[in-house]
């Protein structure tokens, strides 16, 4: 069997679900030792710590002029790819920024009748930092997170975007990143990965200015990075493997569910896919299609590991008592493969996104649609959601009260303030009353 099958009834079944997914959390705790020193290395010695450890790691005639990409190579990276293949970028990224366009808050004002105004001023942050991954020796870029980083900042209207991703071998970034940084209309590319770049991008070195925010996947190694550099920065968020849940009746296709849990099983040996279902016949079905379409895959052994640690079928006696099941594991990705999927998004309270019926497969979402794929993980979408334009943008309260306005209430605020045992606030209120 390529994976478990468990039987769910009611809450009482979930303390052994929950403990054996509890364990995808990373347990290597040396990489928060081994990140600190990267972090203050980078910290102390700047772009001579990014070519020593580009050195090591990525290209070994790297040096620190390699760092930033010319803005003719970026250019020209656009004129190294087929027509198709562009199109293909130029109609994803415009779905993408239709998306988030409809995301953008605008700043709002209140007056009162004796002059107060009260407001929110939204203003994007000065300079972001995106960190792409390079892939399988730089051969399988993830393009689709410099697009799905990319256009919410550009919605928010932020100034200044820099993208980073380690070089390849021979000191180069391929091409289909260089590409896509050019057709959002990005310039400033540089060549560093995995903590170091994280570092690069938080505390600035000569080459890479310092950025508020922080954004994009990675490794254990950077998503440790962000973490200890949260209250330094912003960052997107700390994202865990990847996982999928399917709540599916007997009207879904075996065939195509067992593609769907495989395209997050072969993320890495820690994605989780599970598949909640009404249908026992269903189960066994997609637990065969699944062997045989493991077998099948480039990237077989990372799928076999994932779906033997931690895919799941699990058999529930009815749909209410699934949905109990998603809202309970909150998913990352959830396909709701039912002959009415309408009738139960009302009942999904925890998913970080929800996809619609039999022909709503994950991947669309993750390259094409238009909403974002940076989504929370390991059950953190009970409070939390995917990455958007409001990751990019602060806000700042505006307070303009009125001579009235304080008259009338100082003897209140003064109040207040004293019941803080704070004396100079009550009194900072009272002397306009004079």
């Amino acid at each position: 069997m390529p994976c478990k099958t468990i039987t769910y009834s009611s809450k009482a079944d979930w303390a052994s679900i929950d403990g054996w997914l509890a364990a995808r959390k990373d347990p290597d705790t040396n990489v928060d030792g081994i990140v600190r020193d990267i972090l203050a290395d980078v910290r102390k010695n700047g772009d001579s710590a990014i070519a020593r450890y580009t050195v090591q790691f990525d290209c070994e005639n790297f040096q620190s002029s390699n760092i930033r990409v010319p803005a003719e190579a970026i250019r020209a990276a656009v004129e190294a790819l087929p027509a198709d293949d562009l199109a293909i970028l130029k109609e994803s990224i415009a779905n993408i920024r239709k998306f988030h366009e409809n995301q953008k808050e605008k700043s709002w004002w209140t007056t009162a009748e004796d002059g107060t105004i009260l407001g929110q001023m939204v203003r994007p942050v000065d300079r972001v930092g995106l960190y792409v991954p390079g892939g399988q020796g730089g051969e399988t870029p993830l393009i689709s997170s410099l697009i799905m980083n990319a256009v919410p900042a550009q919605v928010a209207e932020v100034p200044e975007i820099a993208v980073i991703s380690p070089p390849r071998k021979d000191g180069t970034l391929n091409p289909y990143i260089l590409a896509t940084a050019a057709l959002l209309g990005l310039s400033e590319v540089h060549l560093a990965g995995s903590a170091w770049a994280i570092a690069a991008l938080a505390y600035g070195t000569k080459t890479i200015a310092a950025c508020d925010v922080i954004a994009g996947p990675g490794n254990i190694f950077v998503a440790t990075a962000k973490a200890q550099l949260i209250g330094q920065v912003g960052i997107d968020m700390f994202a865990g493997p990847s996982e999928i849940a399917i709540l599916a009746d007997d009207s879904a296709n075996a065939s195509w569910l067992a593609a769907d849990m495989l395209s997050q099983a072969e993320h890495d040996p820690l994605a989780a896919s599970i598949l909640v279902t009404t249908s026992h016949k269903l189960g066994v079905a997609v637990c065969k299609e699944l062997k045989s379409q493991t077998a099948a895959l480039p990237r077989s052994e990372i799928a076999r590991k994932s779906l033997e640690d931690w895919g799941a079928v699990i058999t529930v006696p009815d749909l209410n008592i699934g949905a109990e099941l998603i809202n309970l594991l909150a998913p990352e990705h959830l396909e709701l493969a039912l002959d009415d999927a309408w009738s139960m998004l009302g009942k999904i309270r925890h998913a970080g996104a929800i996809f619609m019926g039999h022909h709503s497969p994950e991947p669309v979402g993750d390259y094409f649609a238009g909403p974002n794929h940076v989504l929370p993980t390991l059950r953190t979408v009970r409070f939390s959601s995917a990455l958007s334009v409001e990751t990019f943008v602060k806000k700042s309260s505006v307070i303009a009260t009125s001579p009235d306005y304080v008259h009338e209430n100082a003897d209140k605020i003064a109040r207040l303030a004293r019941l803080e045992g704070l004396e100079a606030h009550a009194r900072s209120v009272e002397c306009r009353k004079k």
